[in-house]
């Protein structure tokens, strides 16, 4: 089996609708694929309808949080989506993501940096707004050549000239709400240095002991060193080791399937969960 527990559509920053993405999974060959928008569930009926034949989705979603001044993202697997106090964090936390870009769009412009809200908007086209899609508006006008080049203290990385923050949930409430809704917990790419600042090992060990359930280890952004650093922790705490693209369509580089979950650890996964259940594909249109 090939899983790939980590991927973005246009509910949030992916360029791929959710229809899209599930038909560009199974014919990358994925036979498991979490649809993990930031911070909202509303892909997830359209990839449920459009899923195709031999295809399993694992309904999700990455929650921002933020411990001690770092900002980490929490992937967040098979919880009740209705569930009150989940539900109503997550609307919190995106309901702050359109003044928060709002507020870098302002940074820039006191930059030099002709970037309007409108075009901002434009293209986050309806999805979840984030700092990709200003750091997308910043390409368009050739400021810099790629979104990760934009993750910088130059630009809109945390601590950066033109970074805003946003309202982001405290790491061990995320853990006690997505439990509280059956889910199953796992800290995406806790070693991605060249993102900002990183969570210490002990605060990964306080998690782990508050019912943290895994960490991402195959990530795009962790070199072989990271790898091995973080396999040693898990095994040391305990914790289910994934592996996933974080794919974001023509956003980034990284290919549907690049990086994948051993299928014992998914069926781990699915063990644990009881706030809701992996999608087998009937043939969606």
């Amino acid at each position: 089996m090939r899983i790939d527990l980590h991927c973005h559509s246009t509910a949030s920053d992916g360029t791929d609708r959710p229809a899209e993405l599930v038909r560009h999974a199974a014919a990358a060959g994925l036979d498991v694929i979490a649809l993990t928008d930031h911070d909202t569930t509303r892909g997830h009926a359209e990839a449920v309808a459009a899923l195709p034949a031999g295809l399993t989705l694992v309904p999700g979603a990455e929650l921002s949080c933020r411990v001690d001044g770092i900002s980490m993202h929490m992937l967040a697997y098979l919880f009740d989506p209705e569930e009150p106090a989940l539900l109503a964090e997550r609307e919190l936390v995106r309901d702050d993501r359109v003044p928060r870009a709002k507020g870098m769009v302002a940074k820039l412009n006191a930059l030099g940096v002709p970037v309007t809200w409108e075009q901002v908007e434009r293209i986050a086209a309806g999805g979840s707004v984030g700092r990709p899609h200003v750091a997308s508006a910043l390409v368009e006008l050739g400021v810099v050549e790629t979104v990760s080049d934009a993750f910088t203290e130059e630009w809109l990385a945390d601590g950066g000239r033109a970074y805003a923050p946003k309202h982001e949930t405290d790491p061990f409430e995320a853990i006690r709400l997505v439990k509280a809704a059956g889910g199953v917990c796992v800290f995406a790419h806790p070693a991605a240095a060249k993102r900002g600042r990183t969570v210490p090992e002990s605060a990964i060990a306080e998690m782990a002991a508050a019912g943290l359930d895994g960490i991402e280890v195959d990530h795009m952004d962790h070199d072989a060193a990271a790898k091995d650093r973080l396999r040693g922790l898990a095994k040391e705490l305990g914790l289910l080791v994934t592996g996933s693209s974080d794919y974001h369509g023509s956003r980034k580089t990284v290919a549907l399937g690049d990086y994948t979950t051993d299928p014992e650890v998914y069926g781990e996964i699915t063990r644990r969960a009881t706030g809701a259940f992996p999608v087998p594909g009937a043939g969606g249109a």
